[in-house]
């Protein structure tokens, strides 16, 4: 049985993974170093963008299941450019979600953007997504500075599941042919996503590297940390396994679902 991170575990793995990335950017050489996987930002642009944004979801979630639109943090401090002040109010900001997060608990409803996904509308799954999106940056960061590292094992295991269930899946139809990928972790968990007239839905396969009865049209097998970065369009497709046509990331990468 895969079960998803605990609401605890998302909270300190969001502490750790924002621990991480104030690291990378307190050693940069410069803040205008380009960064590799986000070519049209600055390092500096890259720290900005994440520190708003949690300050954003922290008022979105302070908002409450009422609020019909995601939050922004009126009245909060620009980004400073300076270094050290830049890392303090970065920090700031991971706390302003974490104070957040913690006071709704995972239960509570909230704004979404995934509304026809197969995530919740609840503040769990927000933690659960900013996660990832804490542990994408923190590998952005470290590849700015020449030392990317793989996400940690259960950041990326969850991590493969969410971007599946959050960022992919809808009732939007797929207008392709029908296609099934399976998309194994070498940490012994698997996936179907299926596409087709009636969207995107993922399942879990019961056993690592299981075959269904039904054959994949495509298969993927790499580490979590390469399968979550693959899938986010930070490492090229030579750097997993794969077997099927690998147009077919191509066609996936250009769809624009309605959620």
């Amino acid at each position: 049985m895969q079960n998803t991170l605990t609401f605890p575990d998302l909270l300190r793995l969001i502490d750790e993974r924002s621990t991480a990335f104030r690291a990378a950017v307190a050693s940069a050489p410069s803040l205008d170093a380009q960064v590799p996987t986000c070519p049209e930002w600055t390092l500096f642009d890259l720290v900005k963008h994440i520190g708003e944004g949690r300050r954003d979801w922290a008022a979105t979630v302070a908002a409450g299941p009422d609020a019909a639109a995601k939050a922004s943090a009126e009245g909060a401090p620009a980004a400073p450019r300076e270094r050290e002040a830049l890392v303090a109010w970065l920090a700031e900001s991971t706390e302003q979600l974490l104070d957040a997060l913690r006071e709704a608990g995972p239960d509570r409803g909230v704004w979404m953007w995934w509304g026809a996904s197969q995530s919740p509308p609840t503040c769990g799954a927000v933690a659960r997504h900013q996660l990832q999106q804490m542990a994408v940056h923190t590998y952005d960061a470290e590849i700015t500075i020449g030392a990317p590292q793989p996400l940690p094992d259960e950041v990326a295991l969850d991590g493969v599941e969410e971007f599946l269930f959050t960022c992919i899946a809808t009732t939007s139809a797929w207008p392709h042919e029908a296609v099934l990928v399976d998309l194994h972790a070498t940490e012994g968990r698997s996936w179907r996503l299926s596409l087709s007239a009636d969207g995107a839905r993922t399942t879990r396969l019961p056993e690592a590297g299981a075959v269904p009865a039904t054959a994949a049209n495509t298969s993927v097998w790499g580490t979590a940390s390469e399968l979550v970065l693959f899938l986010y369009g930070r490492i090229p497709v030579d750097s997993v396994k794969l077997e099927g046509d690998p147009g077919f990331f191509d066609l996936l990468q250009a769809w624009e679902p309605e959620q």
